[in-house]
């Protein structure tokens, strides 16, 4: 039978989004993998799946699975895809929990983009080096419901971000996990530009939710940012992060961006028998 999916994009994070209430999806990393591919099927950073919530309080419980198959805690920018499709759907409200790998989110629908609470970052750590092949690189770190290094820089434009955020992602200092990489330019206005390599996908991306709040919210301990912060990614687009920075505690992520419906349709057999 063929299974209805939205493609939607989150400021240029691009996802296959299915109601799988009823369990029908055999989310295998084959199935995801071949459906995310590109030009041979439909193509996307990462799927999207809604399931039951095991706390009655939530509306349903997130999946969320990188293009290579395997699974991740969170996703920023896919929280809030997701969360609109189940608006969209009838599953949630215009207000909403729901439950997530990475503990319970909060959404509120704001015109066709999503406002979304998130957990409080953990292991934060500001200005600690790390030994690249090209020499020791200043970094910051924060786990915001998955890791990330964040690295700042004079110009992300003279960034060779998918060679640095590889070596980043394997390096010795991040196993077994791994990170995802970011590399942050701090503008006059208090605005950051951002650049992100993503573990899962293994190249960079068009944004990164999640790895905006780690920057936002390092820049703050280094002192060069105030909530809200406003992140331009490489999509063109911008994403609000919300914070509190109370003597160094970090707490009360917001991300806010636009959560924007693609398409519509029905995924048959041969989008992954191939």
């Amino acid at each position: 039978m063929p299974i209805p999916f939205m493609k939607m994009s989150g400021a240029g994070n691009d996802f296959v989004v299915m109601d799988n209430r009823d369990g029908r999806i055999d989310a295998t990393p084959d199935f995801i993998s071949k459906v995310c591919a590109r030009r041979v099927s439909v193509g996307a950073d990462g799927m999207l799946l809604v399931e039951r919530a095991t706390d009655p309080a939530a509306a349903f419980r997130m999946r969320y699975y990188n293009s290579d198959g395997g699974e991740a805690e969170t996703c920023g920018n896919g929280a809030r895809c997701i969360a609109r499709f189940a608006h969209l759907h009838g599953v949630a409200g215009s207000s909403m929990s729901f439950e997530t790998a990475a503990g319970p989110y909060s959404a509120d629908i704001v015109g066709d983009g999503v406002k979304l609470g998130m957990s409080d970052p953990t292991d934060v750590r500001a200005d600690f080096k790390v030994a690249l092949a090209d020499g020791p690189r200043l970094a910051s770190s924060a786990n915001t419901g998955v890791p990330h290094v964040v690295y700042f820089v004079d110009d992300t434009e003279d960034v060779d971000v998918v060679a640095l955020g590889r070596e980043t992602r394997h390096h010795d200092d991040f196993a077994p996990a791994g990170t995802n990489a970011n590399f942050a330019q701090t503008l006059e206005d208090g605005s950051l530009r951002l650049r992100t390599y993503e573990r899962g996908v293994e190249d960079e991306t068009l944004a990164c939710g999640t790895g905006a709040v780690a920057a936002a919210i390092t820049a703050s301990l280094r002192g060069h940012a105030t909530s809200p912060t406003t992140v331009h990614v490489r999509g063109g687009f911008d994403l609000i992060i919300h914070f509190t920075n109370t003597g160094g505690a970090l707490g009360d992520i917001y991300l806010e961006g636009d959560a924007r419906v693609v398409c519509a349709g029905d995924l048959h057999e041969e989008a992954w028998s191939y």
